[in-house]
């Protein structure tokens, strides 16, 4: 009684009229209010009749009425309570619980025990009227409850219609998928064939809601250990921040110990410098002060030679000073090489602001989940088979993209022996697939927009394709050139690999060359058999050259980038299909290494991500979607597969 009476109190009050709820109606907000006292303060605000809706007395949110031409009166009567304060006000709300009074005597105006309950009046009865309830025909065999003892009462709920008051809704319309009372069944449901009472349908929903309740109970072990996976993770995170903020105070310390090194290494060298300028300086002093005494004393000696009046002493005098015996006896010293004229200190105020500003104590990278993490571990998550009914040869999948098409992921590939652009995509948990013939074998595949893939054909022509995800070919646009590898650089323009003559051709969407792309070195053409291309982020265009076992990175207008192995290197590599990650990092296949390597954005080669290990089998083309899936064409065993490098399931 307790438990229901603070439940009453804290869950099932409505906070406008401060009574236990009375048919209560749960806002979009969340708040519940009885149906009557939402729309009457609804009423009183101006703002919200405008607006054809409800609003919350607690947070003014508004909730929009199904129906706003019905009456005001009627706005909140298709707004259901939540299930949870439905199932309280069933368990524990007033009535609940043994009635202590019988329903039939009240409606008399008498109040009497109540002795016993039926189930299906949903009404409490005293003795008199129980013996009353037996002997009526109709109701006789109603399931009947003793009030004796400690009975928890389930109370149904009595849904009226909407537009017949007084009537209960106990039928369900299977084909209109909605409730009614008799009466809507009559009017507005006779060429409806499955109607039936809510009552014979009450096995079969229950046996829906216990499935239900099964599939969520699976969701919630498999989202508890989903928490317990992410509560480790962030020990492990915190962890790794520590350490990861030791780092950056060590790197701070180090840079700051290297500035205090070259300071004291300046004013050391200051010091040394102005102490041999004060030394030097000082011994001038010395020396012009015994300059002066000289010079002093010869004045004297010339004064009392000139005083004597003896002509011979005079004589001597001037010969003496004109054969220079009187000299400046500091004036070789003064003279002296080496000696500090004087000292400055040069200070390049630009220069030290581009040291500071280009001082890397590091960098912190962030990683978000379902983006391609190429220093993770990769793990193979699906083969693809593209066998397609109607094939005739064994399949030799050359080149692959990945497409989002009507939120359906979509890998689209082409197989070179069966003459086919074929797409593989899941469906209602299906694995579907669509296969687009051709008169000649396709090779190369592109991205253009987000649902279109343009393929060269050994025929001298390129196709264009929808991918919906059922494939449908748009155009074909014949060229003067067969070319292999393809790549979109703008939404007008592509680029293709030719081999015979080896190049790369810039075309416009109708086939036409702009530009034709033939890098030479040292006077000769470095492009054999460009088969795979791909553009990168900055525009460049990534040609993986079969011929010539390298992968250059060109500019649209011819010049050379870079080349993998660099030039001279000694590193022998077999390349096919190659991509650019959004990071500008590149995956190359390698045919006879049977490895997916990974290169930077300027070439350098980090490691080989996938290898022969890994389900790597004479890979051929190559892709990397958003997700962070990387897709791998093995053309001995006619297959696609996938594999994951992110942190996301």
């Amino acid at each position: 009684m307790a438990t229901s009476q603070k439940l009453e109190e804290h869950f099932l009050t409505c906070t406008i009229c401060t009574e236990v709820f009375d048919n209560p109606c749960t806002l979009v907000c969340y708040h519940t209010f009885c149906r009557k006292c939402v729309v009457n303060y609804t009423k009183t605000k101006p703002e919200a009749i405008s607006a054809k809706s409800l609003l919350c007395p607690f947070c003014s949110k508004m909730t929009k009425v199904s129906e706003p031409d019905r009456p005001v009166e009627e706005w909140a009567d298709d707004v259901k309570p939540s299930f949870v304060i439905q199932g309280l006000l069933d368990s524990f709300g007033p009535g609940s619980k043994g009635t202590t009074n019988c329903t039939w005597c009240h409606a008399e105006g008498e109040t009497t025990p109540a002795s016993v309950w039926c189930s299906v009046c949903d009404e409490s009865m005293c003795d008199r009227c129980a013996r009353m309830h037996k002997r009526l025909p109709s109701i006789r065999h109603h399931d009947v409850i003793d009030l004796s003892g400690e009975v928890n009462i389930p109370r149904k709920r009595k849904v009226m219609c909407s537009e017949h008051k007084d009537e209960c809704v106990k039928f369900l319309c299977k084909d209109c998928k909605k409730l009614t009372c008799q009466t809507c069944c009559i009017i507005y449901h006779r060429k409806c064939e499955s109607v039936v009472t809510l009552e014979s349908e009450f096995p079969a929903l229950k046996s829906k809601l216990l499935n239900e309740k099964e599939n969520i109970l699976k969701k919630q072990i498999l989202m508890e250990k989903k928490v317990d996976t992410v509560k480790s993770n962030v020990i492990t995170e915190k962890d790794r921040y520590v350490q990861m903020e030791s780092k950056i105070k060590s790197n701070g310390i180090k840079a700051r110990e290297t500035i205090t090194l070259k300071e004291n290494k300046l004013l050391d060298e200051l010091k040394e410098i102005s102490d041999r300028h004060i030394e030097q300086l000082n011994a001038h002093i010395k020396s012009a002060e015994i300059s002066v005494q000289m010079y002093r004393q010869q004045a004297e000696l010339i004064d009392q030679t000139l005083q004597s009046d003896c002509d011979m002493n005079v004589y001597e005098m001037y010969q003496g000073c004109d054969a220079g015996d009187v000299e400046d006896v500091g004036h070789t010293d003064l003279k002296e090489k080496g000696r500090i004229a004087r000292i400055t200190f040069r200070q390049d105020s630009d220069k030290l602001s581009r040291a500071v500003d280009e001082l890397q104590l590091g960098e912190i990278d962030v990683l978000y989940d379902g983006v391609l993490d190429l220093a993770a571990t990769p793990v193979l998550r699906n083969t693809i088979s593209v066998n397609a009914a109607g094939d005739q040869s064994d399949e030799r999948p050359l080149d692959v993209t990945a497409l989002v098409i009507h939120d359906t992921h979509t890998v689209v590939t082409t197989d070179n022996t069966n003459m086919s652009v074929k797409s593989f995509y899941t469906r209602d948990n299906q694995s579907r697939h669509s296969k687009l013939s051709l008169d000649s074998r396709p090779w190369g595949l592109t991205k253009l927009q987000h649902n279109q893939v343009a393929v060269t054909v050994m025929n001298k022509t390129i196709i264009t394709v929808e991918v919906n995800p059922d494939l449908v070919l748009l155009s074909t646009i014949t060229t003067n050139k067969q070319y292999y590898g393809i790549t979109s650089l703008t939404p007008s323009t592509l680029a293709a690999g030719s081999q015979s003559p080896p190049c790369v051709d810039i075309l416009d969407m109708t086939g036409n060359v702009l530009r034709s792309v033939s890098p030479l070195c040292s006077g000769t053409k470095i492009l054999n058999s460009p088969y795979f291309l791909c553009t990168t982020r900055t525009g460049n265009i990534l040609v993986s050259d079969y011929g010539s076992q390298r992968v250059l990175c060109l500019t649209p207008e011819g010049d050379v980038v870079f080349t993998y192995p660099p030039t001279g290197h000694t590193t022998q590599v077999d390349p096919r299909g190659i991509t650019s990650t959004s990071t500008g990092d590149i995956l190359v296949a390698l045919y006879s290494q049977n490895n997916v390597v990974h290169l930077t954005e300027s070439g350098q080669f980090v490691r080989n991500l996938l290898t022969a290990g890994d389900g790597v089998d004479h890979p051929y083309g190559v892709c990397a979607d958003d997700r962070g899936y990387v897709y791998v064409c093995n053309l001995s065993s006619g297959d696609i597969k996938v594999f994951t490098c992110s942190d996301t399931e």
